[in-house]
């Protein structure tokens, strides 16, 4: 049974999830988007370690245990990180988020296609309404003046290196506490987006406006800082059913609140994809029921 405190948890993270995908897209109307990501993920990693050291975890990795970083960082916050910041430049920021949170659903489709996992029903059903959902919102951006399908690719290919990730994740033999290992992925991942940043885009001159600078320190503070913390809590103690639930709430989150932060509508498509992702996700995520009977 979930406790009174950990529901509220959830729905604070789920809301600082949803609303962070119109605040990034509010960002970058001002900033780039490496250095976007660049400043706060650097920060945000700061700020965590300071936290996270204060509460006496073990910070400083231990020779193998830098591997893991490395390995671990690269399609865990590198990867992710990188090129969903990409989409969210191209699309409206709710369609980022719901094609975004189709990640569980890839995660259980490579384990099917390469890890040895059976193909149930479930995933078959999964599977395909993902797949309408893409369509869906490709057909929003294809038929649209001002489409970027393209987004939609960035998005996918976020997704599916999330997934890839993950699957490692719970593969890997970790030492190192998991506290210590997200600042030292986000710090990893950090360096290289400065210099991505730094290579290919036009450095910042940080005359923002006052709305720029309060979406820079919501990155900082909330995404990368305490739903980052809530979410570590939160993940050691609560049922996988419990946690699809709110990734199915995300972005539904996104897409309602873009209304307000930058003016985005959304379309009868965005919905219905909302409706199959989320459908999607529960297919792969909660508990089948299970049938009980007089023997």
């Amino acid at each position: 049974m979930i406790k009174r405190q950990q529901l509220i948890a959830l729905v604070a993270l789920t809301l600082m999830w949803g609303v962070n995908w119109p605040m990034m897209k509010l960002s970058l109307r001002e900033l780039s988007p490496l250095y976007f990501r660049a400043i706060t993920m650097s920060c945000g990693a700061l700020w965590l370690y300071l936290f996270y050291f204060a509460r006496g975890v073990r910070m400083l990795p231990r020779g193998n245990e830098w591997r893991s970083v490395v390995r671990l960082g690269l399609p865990n916050m590198l990867g992710w990180h990188t090129v969903s910041i990409l989409g969210v430049k191209e699309l409206a920021s709710g369609r980022a988020a719901i094609l975004g949170f189709t990640m569980p659903i890839w995660t259980v489709l490579i384990s099917v296609l390469f890890l040895g996992e059976r193909l149930t029903r479930r995933v078959a059903f999964a599977a395909v309404s993902v797949a309408i959902a893409i369509a869906l919102l490709s057909s929003v951006e294809l038929t649209a003046l001002s489409g970027h399908p393209i987004g939609i690719l960035w998005m996918e290919m976020a997704a599916l290196l999330w997934a890839i990730g993950t699957l490692m994740m719970r593969r890997a033999h970790l030492t190192l506490p998991v506290e210590a290992l997200t600042v030292w992925m986000m710090v990893l991942a950090s360096v290289c987006l400065w210099v991505f940043a730094w290579a290919s885009e036009s450095a910042p001159d940080w005359q923002f406006s006052n709305r720029m600078w309060a979406s820079l320190l919501y990155g900082i503070f909330i995404n990368y800082g305490f739903a980052q913390i809530i979410w570590t809590v939160l993940a050691r103690n609560l049922p996988p059913a419990t946690s699809a639930m709110s990734v199915m709430a995300v972005p539904m989150v996104g897409t309602l609140s873009a209304t307000l932060i930058v003016g985005e509508w959304p379309h009868w498509q965005d919905f219905a994809a909302i409706l199959f992702v989320a459908a999607a996700i529960a297919a792969v995520l909660l508990p089948s029921r299970k049938v009980t009977g007089n023997a």
